[in-house]
């Protein structure tokens, strides 16, 4: 016993002094060192972060982003600090740190791009699986997920001979279908320690914190903690069951990962089986999002019906006849398809009840805001303008209380169809709230712009709004805001900004008129 412990401290020391160790970017251990501190002020910490532009683009990419799904947009890290709580920047900034890293294990064995794209898929369940246990920030979580296999490429890097006999010794059984609870016993056969037992130390050598060193180093064996935090116990847990829920996508048995899911998230942490059911569902379209908000190149992956239909597909066709395995293949086929079809079609409502306002069936605020980014973007590439209107139904409130709710309703789905009719395919015509309407105008310059929105006022006002009970007259305000992006500095809180103050103008100067953003009191990169 004394011998095998030798071997693993000599093992550990070669690891922790490798020249080839990885080593945290500055901003994400400084960043450790300073929520390490009792107290900490806010302001030292949005310093820190906005010190790396790149970094800032990026978390605020993922704040603003569907993982969120925040009403408003964040603008600043200060402002993601002060919403997503201080862990959960932090978590998103040693996300980033860790997906950066550019060493390139000397292991011949070892698949780096395999690593990751399942080390992601373990982030991805952990989060989503987290989620249904408790109405917490999970975004700890997701870290938790991404770390902890870390040891696992620290070994591949700083003991590449050693590991690759760990990998071949893998190889001769079920090669990377081979669970990581195989590996480990594997890694203590030949090294005398596991890779929790390294990515633990090696996280440690780092400064991490305690919530997120744990799962590293009990997320194959999470019944062996025991310690009283039950955060700590649910976190743990979690990574485990996120790690179980890998191996499905993965084995050459997934049913038997399917039901060792279903069965120890109901024993470990008490999931119902909606909660189940909401993450076996969810998963596949929750990787694809995570690798796209974390800038990971990753082939798509299949959803869990899918695979549980290959796999009992591929155990149908055990000792069949020929013909009957063509005929059986086809069928499997055709089934495939329709539920290929069937997914498509759900994901699209979904798609559909996310993006689209349900009363008025035009773009939601989400949708606008996601647009709007999209085009500005366009804009800056190519040097084009970009206008925006916002209008407002003249008096609805009063308009509400005279005639009721339900003719208010008809009045706002009746002019977001005449109105679709003005504008181009390509524009876009979005709900921003209440009776408030936004136009994207991509490629539209102040003087068109000025008259598209006189043209959707003088249609409203001329328009008689029949219900074949009784017919009314609206009219609506509308404020302009015209922009070239690319050739002053450009936000787009301040773009829309100047369009609902154009719009506020508007109104104040009597109703039924369309105003323009004075680009004279604010910023030079309105003018043409």
């Amino acid at each position: 016993m004394s011998g095998s412990n030798s071997n693993a401290t000599q093992i550990l020391e070669r690891v922790l002094t490798s020249k080839d160790l990885p080593t945290l970017p500055f901003i994400a251990a400084k960043l450790l060192e300073l929520t390490a501190l009792p107290e900490v002020a806010l302001t030292d910490i949005t310093d820190l972060i906005s010190q790396d532009m790149a970094l800032s683009t990026k978390v605020l990419r993922v704040a603003n982003s569907a993982l969120f799904s925040f009403p408003n947009q964040i603008s600043s890290i200060k402002q993601a600090v002060s919403i997503l709580g201080l862990n959960a920047v932090r978590s998103l900034v040693l996300s980033f740190s860790l997906l950066s890293f550019s060493s390139t294990p000397k292991s011949s064995s070892f698949d780096l791009e395999h690593f990751w794209e399942r080390s992601l898929i373990e982030a991805a369940a952990a989060r989503l699986i987290f989620e249904q246990v408790a109405d917490t920030d999970s975004e700890e979580v997701f870290t938790c997920g991404l770390l902890q296999n870390i040891g696992q490429l620290v070994l591949a890097i700083t003991l590449p001979q050693e590991y690759d006999q760990v990998l071949g010794r893998i190889a001769e059984g079920s090669g990377q279908a081979a669970s990581h609870a195989d590996c480990t016993a594997i890694e203590r056969d030949i090294l005398g320690m596991s890779h929790p037992e390294v990515g633990y130390a090696v996280a440690k050598n780092w400064e991490f914190p305690e919530n997120l060193l744990l799962p590293i180093k009990y997320h194959h064996d999470p019944c062996s903690f025991t310690g009283t935090f039950l955060r700590h116990q649910q976190i743990i847990r979690a990574t485990y069951l996120a790690d179980l829920l890998a191996e499905l996508f993965y084995s050459d048995s997934p049913e038997h990962y399917h039901k060792r899911f279903r069965n120890e998230a109901k024993q470990l942490l008490g999931l119902k089986v909606l909660g189940v059911n909401t993450v076996l569902h969810m998963i596949d379209k929750v990787v694809d999002q995570s690798a796209q908000y974390f800038y990971i190149k990753i082939k798509s992956i299949k959803s869990v019906p899918e695979i549980l239909q290959e796999a009992n597909l591929r155990l149908s066709l055990i000792n069949l006849s020929y013909e009957e395995m063509n005929r059986e293949l086809i069928k499997s086929k055709m089934e495939l398809e329709k539920l290929t079809e069937d997914l498509a079609r759900k994901n699209q409502l979904l798609e559909n009840l996310a993006n689209i306002d349900g009363l008025t069936e035009i773009n939601n605020h989400r949708f606008f805001q996601d647009f709007l980014d999209s085009e500005i973007n366009r804009c800056l590439r190519n040097d084009r303008p970009l206008s925006l209107l916002l209008a407002d139904i003249d008096h609805f409130k009063k308009f509400n209380d005279t005639y009721g709710h339900q003719t208010g309703d008809f009045i706002l789905k009746e002019f977001c169809r005449i109105s679709k009719d003005i504008i181009r395919e390509y524009d876009l015509i979005a709900r921003y709230g209440g009776e408030e309407f936004a136009f994207v105008l991509p490629e539209t310059d102040q003087e068109e712009a000025l008259l598209v929105a006189e043209k959707i006022r003088q249609t409203t006002e001329n328009y008689l709004f029949d219900d074949k009970t009784n017919s009314y007259r609206v009219t609506i305000s509308v404020g302009v805001a015209s922009a070239f992006p690319a050739r002053r500095e450009f936000t787009k809180d301040q773009f829309i900004g100047l369009a609902d103050e154009a719009l506020y103008e508007a109104k104040h100067s009597g109703r039924n008129r369309v105003s323009l953003a004075n680009s004279k009191r604010k910023k030079r990169w309105l003018a043409f």
